[in-house]
């Protein structure tokens, strides 16, 4: 099963400000009882995006300018707390397929990058200034290139950061490791034909 090469993402950007906001934020664990993440994405910074009955409160994600948006900006630490996969899904689900940020929470980038997610780094003013840029015209196309490491918009541009081990695999297709296991399913059992106390 060949996996789509993350070279670069594209689309529009919408920025939820703050440090520090962990994974119970982005996806609250009472939403976690879920057989499939399917519909997790319905469900994507619940408890500061809606009042108690429902309704709407201010947000960036409640404000129609940003639907659609594909590229997430953020702060410091994003993605901390508990080691929830249901974090990055609910964000892949609800349609972001990029995220920057200032820093990640080390387990919430892992699970992201075996989505195809790359989280990428960038210092406070770069993404102040992409911010400001978003939030004069919210149909601006961003572009997270990662074969580069920058961020194009506009006729700017700024470099941002991503580990190599992460960068190598979103390019070369194989962020998920399950499917490059199901893909050497050939070689394991050729491999598990030759060891003894596999015919027992």
């Amino acid at each position: 099963m060949a996996l789509e090469k993350v070279l670069t993402v594209s689309g529009t950007g919408c920025c939820v400000p703050g440090s520090d906001i962990d994974t119970d934020r982005i996806i609250p664990a009472r939403f976690m009882k879920c057989v499939t993440f399917d519909g997790l994405g319905e469900y994507l910074f619940y408890d500061v995006r809606k009042h108690e009955d429902g309704t709407n409160k201010v947000h960036p994600l409640n404000d129609p300018r940003f639907n659609g948006a594909k590229i997430l900006l953020s702060g410091v630490n994003f993605g901390c707390g508990s080691s929830r996969e249901h974090a990055p899904q609910a964000l892949y689900r609800y349609g972001f397929r990029a995220v920057i940020a200032e820093s990640f929470a080390e387990i919430f980038f892992g699970n992201c990058t075996t989505l195809g997610i790359p989280c990428v780094t960038a210092t406070t003013a770069d993404i102040a200034l992409l911010a400001s840029r978003i939030e004069a015209n919210p149909a601006l196309e961003v572009t997270v290139d990662v074969e580069k490491n920058r961020v194009f918009f506009g006729d700017e541009n700024f470099t941002v950061h991503i580990p190599e081990s992460a960068r190598e695999v979103l390019i070369a297709g194989h962020w998920d490791p399950i499917a490059d296991l199901l893909d050497a399913e050939p070689a394991v059992a050729a491999t598990a034909a030759k060891l003894d106390y596999m015919s027992r």
